[in-house]
């Protein structure tokens, strides 16, 4: 699910009826004869970043049916949250952890953060994700990261929509991208790595030049760049065109049903949200009962309205309209894992050289 820490659009709406931070409880008494005594359900703490909002019905029917306390940790955004997690391997924060995607996942593996756990409901679709052998990862959700536009300043400036990355170069389109930097936000690396997949490695930086050559826009995160910088949303900023997520534009829609945004649907990069059991836990069990939970229908189903994501599990609904506004990319970029892991750092590197950052 830009940023230095990774809200969803719209995620301010629906606030009030969510649960904005970490513990959820519930216990069990047991009777014997006269006395009574209170027996305390066992507490697994799950790691996450700040984009977390569910239902808190949602979490508490979990507590009911699994009887365990559920504790949410939450550590910034997919970045933030792989470092502490890599950071604390030898003294893990927590039992289990959901958030790390798939331009960080690499790193985690490696740094064997995470213990082999093959979740029942894995094969329920999930395991189209799989990029670990040892099955340490569960893919969760996937939010495809895409440019997208104000759909209205183009009509009313009389300015073609771009459609591809290379069009964001062209004269027409000087100063109005924005867009998360790489080295501070998941949705801005994903982005690099798009460029990438498109240009190859012996292009993409020719083509970051070009950018920047045109105006773009760099800022810290997916906030910035989206609230305040882009036009199409509630920030009214002056840019019309920003990197967000495929599902942005469910969040924009007007009083008339329409969206005031769109997604350029051959800019997109695949990025899926994984959870996995924290090697180390004194709760593998109980944590392994935490993943079968966010790969559950009743999890899967609460994703896209409340995180603006896409579910990984088959079968699972979309909120209404979503078809329309909100299609998934049939064909996102992507690169290999490996390949992402080992590279990642030297391209964030050569991209702050062409920018002089």
């Amino acid at each position: 699910m830009g940023h230095s820490f990774r809200p969803r659009p719209g995620s301010a709406r629906v606030a009030a009826a969510l649960v904005s931070a970490g513990v959820l409880a519930t216990g069990c008494t047991v009777m014997a004869g006269d006395d009574e005594s209170s027996e305390q359900p066992v507490t697994v703490t799950l790691v996450t970043h700040q984009s977390w909002s569910v239902p808190e019905e949602v979490v508490h029917g979990f507590e009911q049916r699994s009887g365990l306390r559920l504790e949410v940790r939450k550590e910034g955004d997919a970045g933030e949250l792989t470092n502490k997690l890599v950071l604390r391997r030898d003294d893990p924060i927590g039992d289990v952890a959901y958030g790390v995607d798939s331009t960080f996942a690499g790193r985690a593996l490696s740094a064997g953060v995470f213990e082999p756990y093959t979740s029942p409901e894995a094969d329920r679709g999930p395991h189209r994700y799989t990029i670990d052998p040892r099955q340490r990862l569960s893919a969760v959700d996937v939010g495809d990261v895409c440019v997208n536009i104000d759909s209205g300043w183009f009509a009313e400036n009389d300015v073609a929509e771009p459609t591809t990355l290379a069009d964001l170069t062209e004269p027409e389109y000087a100063d109005l991208l924005v867009t998360p930097s790489p080295a501070t936000s998941s949705p801005g690396l994903a982005f690099l790595l798009a460029t990438v997949a498109e240009f190859g490695t012996d292009g993409w930086t020719d083509y970051w030049r070009d950018l920047a050559d045109n105006g773009a826009r760099v800022v810290s995160g997916w906030t910035e760049a989206y609230t305040q910088e882009f036009s199409g949303s509630s920030g009214q900023g002056e840019r019309p065109i920003v990197v967000s997520y495929a599902s942005s534009p469910a969040a924009e829609v007007g009083r008339d049903g329409r969206p005031r945004t769109s997604a350029l649907l051959d800019t997109c990069y695949r990025q899926v949200e994984y959870a996995g059991v924290l090697a180390g836990t004194d709760r593998p069990d109980a944590a392994g009962e935490v993943v079968d939970f966010l790969l559950s229908p009743r999890f899967q189903t609460a994703l896209a309205e409340n995180m603006y994501v896409y579910p990984t599990r088959h079968g699972v609904a979309l909120p209404e309209g979503w078809a329309q506004v909100a299609p998934r990319p049939r064909d996102p970029m992507s690169l290999p894992t490996e390949q992402v892991s080992e590279s990642r750092e030297r391209w964030i590197g050569e991209w702050r050289t062409v920018l002089d950052r």
